[in-house]
Protein backbone atom coordinates (compact mmCIF):
# COMPACT_ATOMS: atom_id res chain seq x y z
CA UNK A 1 0.00 0.00 0.00
CA UNK A 2 1.33 3.41 -0.98
CA UNK A 3 2.02 6.10 1.59
CA UNK A 4 -0.76 8.27 0.12
CA UNK A 5 -3.43 5.54 0.45
CA UNK A 6 -2.30 4.80 4.02
CA UNK A 7 -2.76 8.40 5.04
CA UNK A 8 -6.18 8.52 3.35
CA UNK A 9 -7.29 5.42 5.34
CA UNK A 10 -6.16 6.95 8.61
CA UNK A 11 -8.08 10.17 7.91
CA UNK A 12 -11.25 8.19 7.17
CA UNK A 13 -10.91 6.17 10.41
CA UNK A 14 -10.33 9.32 12.47
CA UNK A 15 -13.41 10.99 11.01
CA UNK A 16 -15.58 7.97 11.83
CA UNK A 17 -14.34 7.83 15.44
CA UNK A 18 -15.16 11.50 16.00
CA UNK A 19 -18.90 10.69 15.90
CA UNK A 20 -18.70 8.11 18.70
CA UNK A 21 -16.09 9.59 21.03
CA UNK A 22 -16.47 12.46 23.51
CA UNK A 23 -15.21 15.84 22.38
CA UNK A 24 -12.27 15.77 24.79
CA UNK A 25 -11.15 12.23 23.88
CA UNK A 26 -7.59 11.81 22.60
CA UNK A 27 -6.65 9.18 20.03
CA UNK A 28 -3.14 8.05 19.28
CA UNK A 29 -2.44 5.93 16.24
CA UNK A 30 1.14 5.53 17.32
CA UNK A 31 2.84 5.78 20.68
CA UNK A 32 1.40 8.64 22.80
CA UNK A 33 3.46 11.80 23.01
CA UNK A 34 5.89 12.12 25.93
CA UNK A 35 4.87 13.97 29.06
CA UNK A 36 2.21 13.54 31.81
CA UNK A 37 -0.89 11.71 30.73
CA UNK A 38 -4.44 12.34 32.08
CA UNK A 39 -5.45 10.17 35.02
CA UNK A 40 -7.78 7.37 33.95
CA UNK A 41 -11.26 7.89 35.36
CA UNK A 42 -12.12 5.27 37.98
CA UNK A 43 -15.79 4.54 38.52
CA UNK A 44 -16.53 4.19 42.22
CA UNK A 45 -18.76 1.35 43.35
CA UNK A 46 -22.28 2.47 44.25
CA UNK A 47 -22.80 2.97 47.98
CA UNK A 48 -25.03 0.33 49.55
CA UNK A 49 -28.45 1.63 50.42
CA UNK A 50 -29.04 2.01 54.14
CA UNK A 51 -31.40 -0.64 55.40
CA UNK A 52 -33.20 0.75 58.46
CA UNK A 53 -33.74 -1.61 61.38
CA UNK A 54 -37.39 -2.63 61.48
CA UNK A 55 -39.16 -1.03 64.44
CA UNK A 56 -41.28 -3.42 66.41
CA UNK A 57 -43.84 -2.56 69.04
CA UNK A 58 -46.14 -4.06 71.59
CA UNK A 59 -48.97 -5.88 69.90
CA UNK A 60 -52.06 -5.19 71.98
CA UNK A 61 -54.12 -7.56 69.83
CA UNK A 62 -51.94 -10.55 70.72
CA UNK A 63 -52.47 -11.28 74.43
CA UNK A 64 -49.49 -12.55 76.30
CA UNK A 65 -46.78 -11.55 73.86
CA UNK A 66 -44.62 -8.45 73.79
CA UNK A 67 -41.72 -7.74 71.48
CA UNK A 68 -38.41 -6.96 73.16
CA UNK A 69 -36.94 -4.26 70.92
CA UNK A 70 -33.45 -4.45 72.42
CA UNK A 71 -32.82 -8.18 72.27
CA UNK A 72 -34.65 -8.84 69.03
CA UNK A 73 -36.88 -11.60 70.36
CA UNK A 74 -40.30 -12.10 71.86
CA UNK A 75 -40.92 -12.41 75.57
CA UNK A 76 -44.03 -14.44 76.32
CA UNK A 77 -45.89 -13.00 79.26
CA UNK A 78 -48.45 -15.68 79.76
CA UNK A 79 -47.68 -17.53 83.01
CA UNK A 80 -45.77 -20.73 82.37
CA UNK A 81 -44.75 -20.03 78.77
CA UNK A 82 -41.22 -18.75 79.24
CA UNK A 83 -39.27 -17.65 82.32
CA UNK A 84 -38.20 -14.00 82.29
CA UNK A 85 -34.66 -13.11 81.29
CA UNK A 86 -32.01 -11.14 83.14
CA UNK A 87 -31.60 -13.37 86.19
CA UNK A 88 -34.96 -12.55 87.82
CA UNK A 89 -37.20 -15.30 89.17
CA UNK A 90 -40.46 -16.16 87.48
CA UNK A 91 -43.66 -15.03 89.19
CA UNK A 92 -47.25 -15.84 88.28
CA UNK A 93 -49.25 -12.74 87.51
CA UNK A 94 -52.04 -11.68 89.88
CA UNK A 95 -55.44 -12.55 88.37
CA UNK A 96 -56.34 -8.86 87.96
CA UNK A 97 -53.10 -7.92 86.17
CA UNK A 98 -53.39 -7.34 82.43
CA UNK A 99 -50.88 -9.80 80.87
CA UNK A 100 -50.35 -7.50 77.88
CA UNK A 101 -48.88 -4.82 80.13
CA UNK A 102 -47.38 -6.88 82.97
CA UNK A 103 -44.10 -8.73 83.38
CA UNK A 104 -44.03 -12.07 85.30
CA UNK A 105 -40.92 -11.30 87.36
CA UNK A 106 -40.48 -11.85 91.09
CA UNK A 107 -39.03 -8.52 92.23
CA UNK A 108 -41.26 -7.63 95.17
CA UNK A 109 -38.65 -9.02 97.56
CA UNK A 110 -36.24 -6.35 96.29
CA UNK A 111 -38.60 -3.46 97.12
CA UNK A 112 -37.75 -1.37 100.20
CA UNK A 113 -41.02 -1.63 102.12
CA UNK A 114 -39.65 0.67 104.81
CA UNK A 115 -39.73 3.48 102.25
CA UNK A 116 -43.43 4.25 102.60
CA UNK A 117 -45.59 7.27 103.33
CA UNK A 118 -48.97 5.63 103.88
CA UNK A 119 -50.94 6.57 106.96
CA UNK A 120 -54.56 6.59 108.08
CA UNK A 121 -55.97 10.13 108.29
CA UNK A 122 -59.29 11.91 108.51
CA UNK A 123 -60.72 11.90 104.99
CA UNK A 124 -60.62 15.46 103.59
CA UNK A 125 -62.21 14.55 100.25
CA UNK A 126 -65.85 13.89 101.08
CA UNK A 127 -65.82 11.09 98.50
CA UNK A 128 -67.50 7.71 98.87
CA UNK A 129 -65.56 4.73 100.19
CA UNK A 130 -63.41 3.13 97.52
CA UNK A 131 -62.67 6.41 95.66
CA UNK A 132 -59.17 7.63 94.85
CA UNK A 133 -58.57 11.37 95.11
CA UNK A 134 -55.37 12.98 93.88
CA UNK A 135 -54.69 16.43 95.29
CA UNK A 136 -51.98 17.81 93.00
CA UNK A 137 -51.50 20.99 95.06
CA UNK A 138 -50.86 19.05 98.26
CA UNK A 139 -49.10 16.27 96.33
CA UNK A 140 -51.14 13.70 98.22
CA UNK A 141 -53.28 10.76 97.14
CA UNK A 142 -56.21 9.61 99.27
CA UNK A 143 -58.01 6.30 99.21
CA UNK A 144 -61.34 6.79 100.97
CA UNK A 145 -62.10 4.03 103.47
CA UNK A 146 -65.48 5.25 104.63
CA UNK A 147 -66.41 6.29 108.15
CA UNK A 148 -64.55 9.58 107.67
CA UNK A 149 -61.15 7.96 107.18
CA UNK A 150 -58.73 7.56 104.28
CA UNK A 151 -55.31 6.16 103.49
CA UNK A 152 -52.99 9.02 102.58
CA UNK A 153 -49.90 8.65 100.38
CA UNK A 154 -47.30 11.18 99.27
CA UNK A 155 -46.90 11.42 95.50
CA UNK A 156 -45.05 13.19 92.69
CA UNK A 157 -47.22 15.07 90.21
CA UNK A 158 -46.88 16.54 86.73
CA UNK A 159 -44.49 19.43 86.24
CA UNK A 160 -45.65 22.71 84.74
CA UNK A 161 -47.33 22.11 81.39
CA UNK A 162 -47.87 18.41 82.01
CA UNK A 163 -50.38 18.42 84.86
CA UNK A 164 -53.75 16.73 84.28
CA UNK A 165 -57.00 17.16 86.18
CA UNK A 166 -60.40 15.56 85.86
CA UNK A 167 -62.34 12.40 86.67
CA UNK A 168 -61.54 8.94 85.41
CA UNK A 169 -61.71 5.29 86.34
CA UNK A 170 -59.07 2.59 86.61
CA UNK A 171 -59.31 0.77 83.30
CA UNK A 172 -56.31 -1.54 83.65
CA UNK A 173 -53.93 -2.83 86.32
CA UNK A 174 -50.37 -3.98 85.67
CA UNK A 175 -47.86 -5.98 87.70
CA UNK A 176 -44.26 -4.84 87.16
CA UNK A 177 -45.52 -2.98 84.09
CA UNK A 178 -43.68 -2.65 80.82
CA UNK A 179 -43.15 0.88 79.57
CA UNK A 180 -43.57 2.18 76.04
CA UNK A 181 -42.88 5.94 75.97
CA UNK A 182 -45.43 7.89 73.93
CA UNK A 183 -44.31 9.39 70.63
CA UNK A 184 -44.28 12.92 72.05
CA UNK A 185 -41.91 11.86 74.85
CA UNK A 186 -39.59 10.10 72.39
CA UNK A 187 -39.45 13.32 70.38
CA UNK A 188 -38.43 15.27 73.50
CA UNK A 189 -35.99 12.56 74.65
CA UNK A 190 -34.73 10.57 71.64
CA UNK A 191 -32.30 8.65 73.86
CA UNK A 192 -35.17 6.77 75.53
CA UNK A 193 -35.84 3.13 74.61
CA UNK A 194 -38.84 2.35 72.45
CA UNK A 195 -39.94 -0.22 75.03
CA UNK A 196 -38.76 -1.47 78.40
CA UNK A 197 -40.01 -4.52 80.30
CA UNK A 198 -40.87 -4.42 83.97
CA UNK A 199 -37.77 -4.10 86.15
CA UNK A 200 -36.38 -2.21 89.14
CA UNK A 201 -35.02 0.48 86.82
CA UNK A 202 -38.28 0.82 84.88
CA UNK A 203 -39.78 4.29 85.49
CA UNK A 204 -43.25 2.79 86.08
CA UNK A 205 -41.97 0.91 89.13
CA UNK A 206 -43.67 -2.08 90.72
CA UNK A 207 -47.32 -1.50 89.75
CA UNK A 208 -49.36 0.73 87.45
CA UNK A 209 -53.01 1.79 87.37
CA UNK A 210 -54.13 3.08 83.96
CA UNK A 211 -56.70 5.89 83.94
CA UNK A 212 -59.55 5.75 81.43
CA UNK A 213 -62.46 8.01 80.61
CA UNK A 214 -65.08 5.64 79.34
CA UNK A 215 -63.25 3.35 76.91
CA UNK A 216 -60.59 5.95 76.11
CA UNK A 217 -57.14 5.63 77.63
CA UNK A 218 -56.15 9.06 78.98
CA UNK A 219 -52.45 8.00 78.80
CA UNK A 220 -52.11 9.04 82.46
CA UNK A 221 -51.18 6.49 85.10
CA UNK A 222 -50.71 6.09 88.81
CA UNK A 223 -47.53 4.08 89.15
CA UNK A 224 -44.40 3.33 91.14
CA UNK A 225 -41.03 4.88 90.44
CA UNK A 226 -37.33 4.28 90.06
CA UNK A 227 -36.72 7.81 91.41
CA UNK A 228 -37.89 7.75 95.03
CA UNK A 229 -36.37 11.18 95.70
CA UNK A 230 -38.91 12.68 93.29
CA UNK A 231 -41.84 11.89 95.61
CA UNK A 232 -43.30 15.14 96.93
CA UNK A 233 -42.25 17.13 93.87
CA UNK A 234 -43.78 18.28 90.58
CA UNK A 235 -41.45 16.44 88.23
CA UNK A 236 -43.34 13.88 86.15
CA UNK A 237 -44.72 14.12 82.62
CA UNK A 238 -48.24 14.21 84.00
CA UNK A 239 -48.52 10.80 85.66
CA UNK A 240 -48.81 10.26 89.41
CA UNK A 241 -45.73 8.63 90.96
CA UNK A 242 -45.68 6.75 94.25
CA UNK A 243 -43.06 4.88 96.23
CA UNK A 244 -43.04 1.25 95.13
CA UNK A 245 -44.12 0.09 98.60
CA UNK A 246 -47.05 2.53 98.48
CA UNK A 247 -48.23 1.60 94.98
CA UNK A 248 -48.08 -2.09 95.87
CA UNK A 249 -50.34 -1.37 98.87
CA UNK A 250 -52.72 0.74 96.76
CA UNK A 251 -52.82 -1.87 93.98
CA UNK A 252 -54.17 -4.38 96.49
CA UNK A 253 -56.98 -2.03 97.59
CA UNK A 254 -58.44 -1.01 94.21
CA UNK A 255 -59.94 -2.79 91.23
CA UNK A 256 -60.79 -2.00 87.62
CA UNK A 257 -63.63 0.52 87.60
CA UNK A 258 -62.49 2.36 90.72
CA UNK A 259 -63.33 6.07 90.50
CA UNK A 260 -60.37 8.47 90.41
CA UNK A 261 -60.66 12.23 90.97
CA UNK A 262 -57.63 14.39 90.11
CA UNK A 263 -57.89 17.93 91.46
Amino acid sequence: MSRTKLLQSLVILASLGAFAAPADAQFYFFDPPPGPQPEPRVLSAPKPRHQPRPVLRDDDDDPGVVVDLHRGGSIYREPGVEPPRGGSSYAALPPDADPNYSTPVDLDNKVNFKLTTQQIVSDPTGEAAGTLTVNTRQRKLYYSLGGGQAVQYSIAVGKAGFAWKGSATIGRKAFWPGWTPPKEMLERHPDLPEHMDGALNNPLGARALYLFQGKTDTLFRIHGTNEPKSIGTASSSGCIRMHNADVIDLYGRVSAGTKVVVM
